[in-house]
């Protein structure tokens, strides 16, 4: 795996089809730079570890589906369980080993896990990746055992949604161009039908990032684009927000 992300990260972005999974071959080098393409991931996976709470029992298993290069982690630390991360993407995933996740490649629409193993399943910007997410939260509750939880964040499938996080996000420094395929956004009263087939009761809430801490942000990437020098600073927190139309978080607890 080390030789696919160093070859990912020495051959530079090619120019691809929206939602093409070698992008994140070609943005290997950008998964932990806390200013890099994938700043916001960083700023998600905390805001998704806070709902998930210590585990109760020594041998608690957290499947976090669309894994990444584990970002997640760090903000798992301490509560107790055994962290598998699922992911197509080989140059992800070794990054994801190196930072203490149980690594299995697979698709998460057939993930090759154990019915009722999960204590916990994260779905954290996924959905919106893949083109049946029915099939991906048909797996999330599958994984689940009675009592377990599911806890995942996407982008809704509205017009507000496609303006913020493809015609502006896209503009703003770091962005990945293409990153996202607005044809596979999810209507958030959808997913809730869809996780009810399930057995899950999702309860939803809109999220974003804090506006101060964002300008702020901006403006420091701004700055070291035009200077060359990095300046630190504290990354936004992901705030709740009244509305879903664009990003929204979901919890929910399998019955059984």
């Amino acid at each position: 795996m080390r030789d696919v992300a160093a070859a990912a990260a020495s051959t530079g972005p090619r120019v691809l089809p929206r939602n093409d999974p070698r992008q994140y071959d070609d943005l290997a080098g950008e998964w932990w730079r806390p200013d890099g393409a994938f700043a916001m991931l960083h700023w998600l996976a905390a805001a998704r570890a806070a709902l998930v709470p210590p585990s109760t029992r020594p041998d608690a298993l957290l499947v976090d589906l669309g894994c990444g290069a584990g970002l997640l982690a760090p903000h798992l630390a301490g509560k107790g369980y055994r962290h598998v991360g699922v992911d197509v993407t080989r140059s992800a995933l070794f990054q994801a080993a190196e930072h203490g996740v149980c690594v299995v490649q697979g698709d998460a629409t057939a993930v090759p896990l154990p019915d009722g193993c999960a204590d916990v399943v994260s779905a954290g910007e996924l959905l919106e990746h893949v083109p049946a997410w029915p099939r991906v939260v048909a797996e999330a509750c599958r994984l689940l055992r009675p009592g377990g939880l599911l806890v995942l964040d996407t982008l809704n499938d509205t017009a507000l949604a496609r303006l913020v996080a493809v015609r502006i996000a896209e503009r703003l420094p770091t962005v990945p161009r293409g990153i996202h395929d607005p044809r596979l956004f999810v209507d958030a009263r959808a997913l809730v039908a869809e996780c009810a087939r399930h057995g899950v009761d999702l309860r939803l809430r809109g999220i974003r990032p804090q506006v101060g801490g964002l300008v702020a942000w901006l403006l420091r990437r701004v700055r070291a684009a035009r200077t060359g020098v990095t300046s630190t600073g504290r990354a936004p927190r992901i705030v709740p927000t009244r509305s879903t139309a664009v990003l929204y978080q979901g919890r929910g607890v399998r019955s059984g």
